[in-house]
């Protein structure tokens, strides 16, 4: 494959083409170093302030929309991150990216039919994602006109015969695929499942493929679940927090209030990441008042490890080594009763452990051992654990052992099936884990077919389906041919030339969203865009006003009731979209999709009898605080094959590099929500106006006579042997392990070729790219 030089987020196939229509306008780049400030207090409120007023014009709507955010009763889940809400109930339950995430939706901008005849769709593919998201909301239903190359209105009955046609007409129905992003709630999840399951296909690839698959397999295979045990009322007793792989400011930023509130009463917090995060070091919690108006900040942390990137396996196994040499003279450093009687496999692990040499951790690691000694005293005094982890762990080769690695270390100890203890994965988007649990899988379980079966009457399809980057190569292949997509895939996808084509090569792309985004521009042959209303508007159907309800990372399941009146009258819900493609696509069906959408008290009586955990599923979710699902593991029950929770003793990956070569791990900035683009900056990192950039190690910089601000061309080795290139990013020095750099998404997704996946997860390999770094010419 040949190498591909996109600049920005531009087009790759058009690497000459000139700077996006909004680039010029950007300031000059400027760099002031790692952010010296508590996380969030007034730098949060002086960058939201300035985005609700000067920046979406704003202030009154957005105000009234924060103080209804993530309540209880009668508001609306932040369609952010999937952070649990507040036990205590608190009335600014909110986040700095919350607050940006809800003013971006509620945008007083609109793209109407007259923007698209105006702009042809090769020259909205020349704009930034910013600019293509800063136009506002969709208005109505539009197709392609590869005539004119624009899109052209067209009726909401004549957009879903449109897409009916081309569902029924396919030859066999795995020539569609059916793509999730997180945002979607649980009653659209149900029908989105429903509809390509009655279809015949299990394409349903989701973002957990790119962000969370690993964790959900190694769980599933450790524990007999495939998520975590925790809730945040563990949190809030917990004695030591070890984060591992979590930029905790900008990811989950209302997880700085558990931080905050662990510090305060003595427990430890391990942060374990490449960098020094803002949020790694003290924050001041906005709606804690006294404190914001005295300055006090509270510190969040009381150790931070900066492993290189990838190395948390060979850190976590110098842990549990640490802890069982310790346990030769202390006897209570191990739980010998719990791991007698609940698990199975310890004897291999602990004769695993004791033949890995030190120094062959710090190696792979890149901590010295006495730093990993030092993590063992924190994890073996503390009579509670928790660990946590994010995408820093999950999108490299061995995620799977890594997170099996977490459970091995939580298992030496007992902190399993008791208070205050367990795994805690930090989930994405805002109902990523309610996707999977309402039936957004690829390969779903027998069980969860048998049970769709006998409720809806259907015979659902028992071949797994494609994941993400199954779906891609079979669009590229041409083996898909319809592609209905929830969420910015074209931009969110690794191998981004790869993906453009893949996309390109289909009969028909249909995009149900809220913005103009990159998946508008990058499409079939034939495309539509389908309208939708955001998560803060009032959805009324037959029945009346419509609420909806998402699953937290923490698996708290409550209700979100929209507030807004829709900015357009032709905006349909999610859930009439697809049950609308359904009756299109599956005229002789014999679901009621009508029926469903009138009513999603319906399609919840429906769930209530499929999925394991949703019973009496429309009383429980209208109680305060919403329904926990059952979590078997935490009631110590393993639905593994031995019936027990499950050591694994993988060997230790190899992570050494040849000469000249760095280990590249892609991020967003601080002023970004997955792919949405909020502005160029990235406070905590001080960085202004630019996102064209590598982060490096200063020594790393001066052994190649490298300055800040130079321009370098950063090119990836992929494992068969092809090499894609980005040209004129700019060198920022930032206090990173040596051998290491890293850089924004979407824009490096260019890099990450679409073979290189991981073997345990089929995730891209997003945190642990092989590049080498030449000087631009």
């Amino acid at each position: 494959m040949t190498a591909t030089e996109p600049r920005d987020e531009l087009d790759p196939y058009n690497p000459d083409q000139g700077p996006s229509r909004r680039r010029a306008e950007v300031a000059p780049p400027q760099f002031t170093g790692p952010y010296r400030h508590p996380a969030a207090g007034w730098g949060a409120a002086k960058s939201v302030g300035a985005f609700m007023v000067l920046g979406e014009k704003e202030p009154v709507s957005g105000s009234r929309a924060i103080l209804k955010m993530n309540h209880e009763n009668g508001g609306f889940d932040c369609p952010g991150c999937a952070w649990p809400d507040s036990i205590k109930g608190t009335h600014l339950d909110i986040c700095e990216n919350g607050i940006k995430h809800v003013t971006w939706e509620m945008t007083h901008r609109r793209v109407k039919r007259e923007f698209f005849d105006r702009h042809t769709v090769s020259e909205l593919a020349t704009w930034s994602s910013y600019d293509l998201e800063h136009e506002g909301r969709l208005t109505e239903p539009m197709v392609y006109d590869p005539a004119t190359d624009k899109y052209v209105p067209i009726g909401w009955p004549e957009a879903l015969e449109l897409v009916g046609r081309a569902l029924r007409e396919l030859d066999d129905p795995n020539q569609a695929a059916f793509y999730t992003s997180g945002r979607l709630p649980n009653e659209p999840t149900f029908l989105y499942q429903q509809l390509a399951r009655e279809l015949g296909t299990n394409n349903l690839p989701d973002c957990s493929n790119m962000c969370h698959e690993a964790s959900g397999r190694a769980l599933q295979a450790s524990l007999g679940t495939g998520k975590g045990t925790c809730d945040l009322e563990d949190w809030s007793v917990t004695d030591a927090l070890f984060i591992l792989g979590v930029n905790a400011a900008s990811n989950a930023p209302r997880m700085l209030t558990a931080l905050a509130d662990a510090h305060r009463r003595g427990a430890q917090i391990v942060h374990i990441n490449p960098f020094v995060e803002a949020g790694a070091k003290s924050t001041i919690i906005p709606h804690e008042f006294v404190e914001m108006a005295m300055f006090h900040a509270t510190p969040t942390s009381t150790l931070n490890i900066q492993p290189v990137i990838a190395g948390d396996f060979a850190l976590l196994r110098g842990i549990a080594k640490a802890v069982l040499e310790t346990s030769e003279t202390d006897d209570k450093a191990l739980d010998h009763e719990f791991i007698e009687r609940w698990t199975e496999g310890f004897d291999a692990y602990a004769a695993l452990l004791r033949a890995t040499p030190w120094p062959e951790l710090v190696e792979q690691s890149g901590v010295e051992e006495a730093v990993i000694r030092q993590a063992a005293r924190i994890y073996t005094e503390a009579d509670r654990a928790i660990i946590s982890w994010c995408l820093g762990i999950t999108q490299v080769e061995h995620s799977v052992d890594t997170i099996r690695e977490i459970v091995n270390l939580l298992l030496l100890r007992g902190n399993l099936g008791r208070e205050g203890a367990g795994p805690s994965p930090i989930r994405g988007h805002s109902n990523v884990q309610g996707n999977r649990t309402c039936g957004i899988d690829n390969n779903p379980t027998a069980e969860f077919l048998d049970r769709l079966g006998q409720v809806t009457g259907i015979e659902p399809p028992r071949a797994p389906g494609y994941d993400v980057n199954e779906s891609i190569r079979a669009m590229h292949a041409g083996a898909v041919k319809v592609f209905v997509g929830m969420g910015n895939f074209a931009a969110a996808a690794p191998d981004t030339a790869y993906t453009f084509e893949a996309l390109r090569n289909t009969e028909l792309t249909v995009q149900i969203s809220t913005k103009l985004n990159r998946s508008h521009v990058v499409h079939g042959k034939r495309a539509l865009i389908l309208p939708t209303l955001g998560h803060t508007e009032k959805d009324f159907q037959r029945s009346g006003l419509q609420v909806t309800t998402v699953e937290d990372s923490m698996a708290m399941v409550h209700r979100s009731e929209g507030m807004r009146t829709p900015p357009a009258p032709d905006l349909r819900s999610e859930t009439a979209i697809i049950g609308g493609i359904a009756m299109a696509a599956l005229p002789d069906s014999p679901t009621p999709w009508q029926e469903w959408i009138d009513d999603y008290d319906r399609i919840r009586d429906v769930m209530a009898k499929v999925i394991d955990g949703f019973e009496d599923y429309n009383r429980r979710v209208r109680l305060p605080l919403g329904f926990r699902i059952r979590q078997p593991a935490r009631e110590l029950v393993f639905l593994t094959p031995s019936g027990k929770a499950e050591f694994s003793a993988a060997p230790l990956p190899d992570l050494r590099l040849p000469a000249g070569r760095y280990r590249l791990s892609t991020m967003r900035s601080h002023d970004q929500w997955n792919t949405t683009v909020y502005s160029y900056n990235d406070r905590y990192r001080g960085v202004k106006n630019l996102r064209t950039l590598i982060f490096m190690n200063p020594d790393d910089m001066a052994d190649r006579g490298w300055k800040q601000g130079d321009h370098v061309d950063v090119t990836s080795h992929a494992r068969d042997g092809s090499t894609r290139t980005v040209r004129g990013y700019r060198l920022i020095p930032y206090p990173i392990p040596r051998g290491c750099v890293q850089g924004y998404m979407p824009e490096l997704n260019v890099l990450i070729a679409i073979g290189d996946t991981s073997t345990q997860s089929d995730q891209p390999l997003m945190k642990n790219i092989p590049v080498s770094i030449e000087a631009s010419a």
